[in-house]
């Protein structure tokens, strides 16, 4: 691919953009940032990595100069402000679904066939937002979640069994956050169903853990992840420049699969080089429909805050 584009230099941004480097899945990569000589800089400290690391791909950050960014094929949106103390929930979606909207517009109008990956917070409103603002395809709109959280997941599985985490194979489904659907029965290990290894108690605790995956790091560092977030993101993008078409768990818009329509939610897709190149629908059990409707139903909380924002009322 010639170009790829990652808006936010930020600690996840600036990994995302690495990652893609070091991987040289594009001739060029733009990494901008609105705040003067961030994005300049890491940029920078990354190309000098390209003979340590043996990448070709050349980095080169802007301040807000879209125009740099023109002709994308994928562009990674992490723009936003983490919730701060005595932030409401509302004052976090209200800040970030106007920065939000803001750069879509941007990166549209200089990149209108672009693929668009979401990795802003709240993860699953926020690509609601950009599928507003982009006003294309929602297959060619989606956000980064599944990945991560499944990561997550998976590492806390292996430390359980003491095993490679190269060997777990898992699925979640729903919202980035405490409603997230892990689904243990469409786990294993080595192609070992998870129940075969450890007890439901055992299964339980990773479950917890897993929707407290960020919280849990927040109370660490005093600040959300980048390390696991940028590597997802970046792995998104290969599949979709290699058309790899792998199985990954993503946040896109739902027409009528799983009961649920007209919600950004997350659930398992074919990602290849046309983005989403199809839903996968499961045949869940009852509890575990019941687990995403009410995961759905948070998703449609936040959804309602947005709406009652007119962001993208016609004038």
């Amino acid at each position: 691919m010639k170009k790829i584009t990652v808006i936010g230099a930020g600690n996840v941004g600036a990994t995302v953009a690495n990652v893609i480097a070091q991987r040289d899945l594009a001739r060029e990569i733009i990494l901008v940032d609105i705040k003067e000589g961030v994005a300049e800089g890491k940029a920078l400290d990354i190309w000098q990595t390209s003979s340590i690391n043996h990448f070709n791909t050349r980095v080169i950050g802007v301040t807000n100069d879209y125009l740099r960014t023109k002709g994308s094929g994928v562009v990674v949106i992490t723009s936003g402000i983490p919730r701060k103390p005595g932030m409401s929930r509302d004052d976090l979606i209200r800040t970030n679904a106007s920065i939000v909207k803001d750069v879509v517009e941007k990166v549209i109008k200089y990149s209108p066939e672009a693929i668009i990956i979401i990795v802003s917070n709240p993860l699953d409103v926020m690509t609601y937002t950009a599928y507003l603002a982009a006003r294309k395809d929602s297959r060619k709109v989606f956000g980064m979640a599944g990945i991560l959280d499944t990561g997550r997941y998976r590492a806390f599985v292996a430390d359980a069994l003491n095993v490679s985490p190269k060997d777990v194979s898992a699925l979640l489904l729903g919202s980035h956050g405490d409603t997230m659907v892990p689904l243990p029965r469409y786990t294993s290990v080595a192609g070992i169903p998870l129940p075969e290894l450890l007890n439901s108690e055992e299964i339980e605790r990773i479950v917890l853990r897993t929707r407290n995956g960020g919280g849990e790091l927040v109370n660490l560092m005093g600040t959300s992840a980048w390390y696991a977030p940028g590597a997802a993101a970046a792995q998104m993008v290969e599949a979709i420049v290699d058309d790899q078409n792998r199985i990954f768990p993503v946040c896109t818009l739902l027409n009528g699969e799983y009961g649920l329509k007209d919600i950004y939610l997350g659930v398992p897709v074919k990602l290849g080089a046309n983005g989403i190149e199809e839903i996968i629908e499961l045949n869940l059990n009852k509890d575990e429909m019941r687990m995403l409707h009410e995961s759905a139903d948070s998703v449609r909380d936040v959804m309602k805050t947005l709406d009652d924002m007119h962001l993208f009322d016609e004038k």
